[in-house]
This record gives structure tokens, C-alpha cells and sequence, in this order.
């Protein structure tokens, strides 16, 4: 009989959602009959704040690496330090903190942890360097045509590659691909970027020059509604958002298994809704709410 194929996310705020974390995963372990049995939490990702490598957000995050570390070896879920920056030059690669963290998250070997990377040269470097550390292809590198997401796939050194949303209902692309291709593709779900907008590179770009400090203008959005910030109702909206019956119903017969959830530069109430709406049952919800709204050493606002 074939094996049903489950579905595996990969989860924002590694280090800014670290208290929500220690709750959410203790309810993840100990009431596994709250959450839908055709997932798992694969990796929780992000890095800490003032990280020179990195990118995609402007981190917040303060938690201690070993805590973060500890706690993930004890769910058994592979840990993602966002390298993303996408301007790093050759100096940078000695920079002592990212090293240091990439030496600490590279020592346990089950489950692995990697890197999510846009830097050819530093992924160069974590190769040579950091051989146990597996790596993924970051969506900041914007590839919007389907040759060269392809080509991306087929590039032995990365383990995942997350592509530009907008291929999010390429299905054609997705049923023309191998297995071993799918394995690796790993999908934005709840992106609420405007379809057409062109200046998403440039925004990444921005965000990798206020990380190393540099002085250039921050990018102002001018796409219809980036006004207004992120809401999950508005990613909701979205003609790419990939939604839980798309899940269940369109992807994972399709052999897509993969599900990347962004929200790091979020508040941790708002990332608690997007997590209880892709991993938990829609009777139990109201029971993981409580929870963690009833918990005394939580702060979710």
C-alpha cells in the first residue's frame, strides 16, 4: 500500500519566538492528539539579532543560542540559522559571531541543522567550513523564471530550495518535475506581498545593507496595500496563499511535501494564529489558545 505523505513545515522566530516556543512544543509533545496527523514541524528558522550574514528580515531576536539549541534537540526538530544577506564580500566570512553560532548548531548530528543561504561565497564558505550543516536555497534570491528555479533544484549543494511565491500554483512545473526535485522544494505559504511587485529583490537588498550596518536608504513599499503591513487575512487574500485544504488536497498528492510559514518580524500573537491554523485541528484550537493565553510567563503582545 503507498505510504500517505505528510507534510512537513518549517516554522519562523527560531530566536524572536523563543518563549512562545517553549510552550507551543510542549503541547506539540505532550497532547500530540491536538495536532493534525498528516504534519510535522520539520525546522523552526531565523537567527539572532545584529547578525552580520544576515537577512531576508532585520533580526530582533535576543534568546541565548545554547537555550535555542537545547530546546530543539529535545523536540528532535532541525534548527535554520537565516544567513541570507545578499551582499556579503570576503571580510565578512571572519566574523566571529556568526561563526561562533554555525560551530554551535553544526555539532549535534541527528537532527541536522542548516543554513538558509543567498551568498554563493559564503555558501562556499559553510561548505568548506561547516561540511555538517545541511543547506537551503533562500527565497531572497528572487528566481521568477522556471529554468532557473530548475537549474536551482538541481544544484547538489542545497538540500531545500524555498522559490519566489509566485510560483506557488506553477502545478504544471510542480507534476513535471522528478520526486527527488519536489523532495527539495519547499513553498511559501502565507506570503502577503503583492503579486506584481517588482521591487521585492530590491527590498531584500535593503534589508541586507541595514545588517551590515551600511548607510542606505531604507526601501519604502509603493505596491498596492504594503501601506498597510502584514496581516494573516490579507495573505489569506492572496491569489498565491497556499491554504490547509490546498495542503492536503492539491500539494502533497502532487508529491510537494514542504511548507515554509514566514513571520518573523511579527508580533508572536499573530504568529501563534498561523501556526494553530496549519498544525492544529480545527476542534482543538480553542484548547492550544488557552493554553498559552492562560500561561502566566507568556507575553504574546
Amino acid at each position: 500500500m503507498k505510504k500517505t505523505p505528510i507534510a512537513h513545515f518549517h516554522l519562523p522566530g527560531l530566536f524572536e519566538f523563543f518563549e512562545l516556543y517553549k510552550v507551543f512544543l510542549s503541547l506539540y509533545k505532550n497532547n500530540r492528539d491536538y495536532f493534525n496527523d498528516w504534519c510535522d514541524i520539520a525546522s523552526i528558522y531565523g537567527s539572532p539579532e545584529d547578525c552580520l550574514w544576515g537577512g531576508g528580515r532585520t533580526e530582533n531576536g535576543k534568546a541565548d543560542p545554547k537555550d535555542v539549541l537545547s530546546l530543539l534537540q529535545e523536540h528532535g526538530i532541525s534548527a535554520r540559522l537565516t544567513f541570507s544577506n545578499s551582499l556579503l564580500i570576503r571580510d565578512h566570512l571572519s566574523d566571529k559571531r556568526c561563526n561562533s553560532l554555525c560551530r554551535l548548531f553544526e555539532s549535534p548530528k541527528q537532527p541536522k541543522n542548516g543554513v538558509i543561504v543567498h551568498s554563493d561565497l559564503l555558501l562556499e564558505y559553510l561548505k568548506t567550513n561547516y561540511p555538517d550543516l545541511y543547506l537551503v536555497s533562500s527565497t531572497t534570491k528572487v528566481i521568477l523564471d522556471k529554468e532557473s528555479l530548475i537549474n536551482e533544484l538541481n544544484r547538489k549543494e542545497f538540500s531545500y530550495v524555498v522559490p519566489d511565491f509566485r510560483f506557488n500554483k506553477s502545478f504544471e512545473l510542480f507534476e513535471s518535475l522528478t520526486q527527488q526535485q519536489k523532495d527539495k522544494v519547499e513553498l511559501l505559504c502565507n506570503e502577503c506581498c503583492y503579486v506584481g511587485c517588482k521591487d521585492r529583490a530590491v527590498c531584500y537588498e535593503s534589508v541586507s545593507h541595514m545588517n551590515l550596518g551600511d548607510n542606505h536608504p531604507e526601501h519604502i513599499c509603493t505596491a498596492p496595500g504594503g501601506d498597510r503591513g502584514y496581516t494573516f487575512s490579507k495573505a489569506m487574500e492572496n491569489p498565491m496563499f497556499i491554504s490547509v485544504d490546498n495542503i492536503q488536497n492539491i500539494y502533497l498528492p502532487k508529491g510537494i511535501t514542504n511548507f515554509k510559514i514566514e513571520g518573523r518580524g511579527l508580533g508572536s500573537a499573530l504568529v501563534l494564529e498561523m501556526l494553530i491554523y496549519y498544525l492544529v485541528k480545527p476542534e482543538c484550537q480553542i484548547r492550544v489558545r488557552e493554553a498559552i493565553y492562560l500561561d502566566n510567563m507568556l507575553d504574546l503582545f
